[in-house]
């Protein structure tokens, strides 16, 4: 099967001068861009020689992986621009061994169309090509799109790419830990260990103890769909999620209130937990979507008609090491 390249757009409003200083200045693109941590230019003969650079990405654990590679800024007709670029790494823990790919730049109505086109050759076999085509290349091409993003909002709103990561972690942390307590709510006390407690306080409320077996089991099943809308949903419909959040814990601390209000004096009672989960979400919904980078604001597809011309160019052959 042939792999498909990567291909990343986003349409920003701003000048091409400064879109072209934040993409081919290292000290600003090594800010916005993931996928590198470090970018460094070397010394350039003249300017018809290609730039060369040192790169740099961090992947945790003091661990990281270096590259090299060169690139070629040209000017083109209606006030177009490119930049041409091949890279490589010699460094065995490398997945990448070498590619090609290109920038281009072209002026809109209110702004300009940036994208890109790249594609690699990875190292270790057959092994590297299923690792990279399963988990690599998406994941990749998503930090591509998630930094497209985020320079956008560098250069349209002015926000720096380090609050844009900020603001990203947090909601990650809100979504991540709510859709885990709702979901391990469903799953332990309601459906693997009832009679822990949820059993006495369904009897408490006036069910009987088959009846509250099953709505116990109904409950759990719910709580546990509830949570996954946390993980699954775009960040920009979380919004009504939120609100049900917050909603459904006031129900439940009020059924809790009114069955078993012995529960409301213990260690880690409803009352402190149920307020901790409602201000996570409070957080998330003071935190406006718009300043959260998101790889969906970005263009996966080049766009009907214009897909040859987004082709890797053929002056970017891929780089030998």
């Amino acid at each position: 099967m042939k792999r498909p390249s990567i291909y990343v757009e986003a349409r920003i409003r701003c000048s091409m001068e400064q879109l072209w200083a934040h993409t081919q200045q290292p000290e600003l693109h090594q800010q916005w861009d993931l996928r590198f941590t470090e970018i460094e230019y070397l010394p350039r003969p003249s300017e018809a020689e290609p730039q060369q650079f040192l790169y740099t990405t961090r992947i945790g654990f003091g661990l990281g992986v270096a590259g090299c590679g060169e690139s070629l800024g040209t000017k083109e007709k209606n006030g177009e621009r490119t930049s041409v670029l091949k890279f490589w790494s010699d460094e065995k823990v490398s997945l990448i061994r070498e590619g090609a790919g290109f920038w281009k730049y072209v002026p809109t109505e209110d702004g300009l169309r940036f994208f890109t086109r790249y594609d690699y050759q990875t190292r270790f076999g057959a092994v590297g090509e299923w690792l990279d085509r399963l988990v690599f290349r998406p994941l990749i091409g998503w930090a591509t799109a998630w930094s497209f993003d985020s320079l956008r909002l560098w250069l349209e709103q002015g926000q720096r790419p380090a609050v844009s990561r900020a603001l990203a972690l947090i909601m990650a942390l809100v979504r991540f830990t709510l859709g885990f307590v709702w979901m391990y709510q469903g799953v332990v006390p309601k459906l693997l260990c009832p009679d822990t407690g949820e059993l006495s306080i369904l009897q408490g409320a006036g069910f009987s103890a088959g009846a509250a077996h099953s709505v116990a089991s109904a409950v759990g099943v719910g709580e546990i769909l509830f949570g996954l809308l946390f993980w699954v949903l775009p960040l920009q419909r979380l919004g009504p999620v939120y609100w049900l959040h917050m909603l459904g814990l006031v129900v439940l601390g009020a059924g809790a209130l009114f069955s078993q209000p012995a529960v409301f004096v213990a260690p880690f009672n409803p009352l402190t937990l149920n307020l901790a989960l409602v201000a996570l979400a409070a957080v998330a919904l003071l935190i406006p979507t718009e300043l959260v980078p998101s790889a969906t604001r970005c263009l996966r597809r080049p766009p009907e008609g214009q897909r040859t011309a987004a082709s890797v160019p053929r002056e970017a052959p891929v780089a030998t090491a």
